[in-house]
């Protein structure tokens, strides 16, 4: 069943998804070289905790970690560990938290030092795409019209999309009803309403677009080893468009 928010419920949204948009602020100095992706988990669970928030993840169907990173062929749900970053790699953090019992979700793809002119094509085109889905939310239109934007942007530029994945609604839980797919027909899916709040989140292959899940039931990467990039902003549907409740901070 897809809510509708009440103001109330909007506002502890937006506190929850200015939240996650402080920690990514936050955390993307740390983003270097030699550091490990257990110490970036550990640094924004402090972080998390400090400014009054909860990291939903952690304990999620058994995840053992508040950050899921994904490094290079990783798409999604990449489990922390003592893996030293490497100059080259991209890597993924994709955090959810909760506030007053409301929760944010975003993800975002950061270089790690230089990385080649094929990874900054994936990750530049990989948020344009997010960006072009979002151009089609205001009320009336469909979810479905979201999805098609997103593939027809994503396959312009030749890029693989990974179809097993989605986005989703979000409220007092992290993932509700609808879900956003990155693929498929306009004028489809449910009819978008104001307070309706979403997860849109395009997960992009700089090859073909299948994927494996891994041994420890979390870590999904591409079958050809091909990098991916995925960016995730949650989104309130208001009276005339859209309002971005994770925006991107400098």
């Amino acid at each position: 069943m897809i809510t509708i928010k009440s103001e109330r419920e909007i506002e502890l949204m937006r506190e929850a998804g200015k939240l996650v948009s402080l920690m990514h602020q936050f955390i993307r100095p740390y983003i270097k070289e030699g550091i490990t992706t257990k110490e970036l988990d550990q640094l924004c669970e402090e972080f998390i905790l400090s400014h009054g928030g909860v990291p939903s993840c952690k304990g999620y169907e058994g995840f053992p970690c508040a950050l899921c990173t994904s490094v290079n062929e990783e798409v999604v749900h990449g489990i922390p560990s003592d893996r030293a970053l490497k100059n080259g790699d991209i890597i993924t953090i994709d955090v959810v938290i909760g506030y007053k019992g409301y929760q944010g979700d975003a993800a975002w793809t950061y270089a790690v030092g230089e990385v080649t002119e094929e990874d900054s094509y994936l990750m530049e085109h990989t948020e344009k795409a997010l960006y072009e889905g979002l151009k089609m939310i205001k009320p009336g239109n469909r979810i479905g019209d979201i999805s098609h934007a997103i593939e027809e942007y994503a396959t312009e530029h030749h890029l693989g999309i990974v179809r097993e994945l989605c986005g989703h609604g979000i409220g007092k839980e992290m993932h509700e009803d609808p879900e956003v797919l990155n693929y498929g027909p306009p004028n489809t899916g449910a009819r978008l309403k104001p307070g309706m709040v979403i997860c849109v989140e395009p997960m992009l292959t700089f090859g073909k677009r299948f994927v494996n899940l891994l041994e420890d039931d979390w870590t999904v990467v591409t079958t050809d080893g091909s990098k991916a990039a995925h960016y995730e902003h949650t989104i309130l549907i208001t009276e005339d468009g859209y309002e971005i409740l994770t925006p991107q901070l400098d």
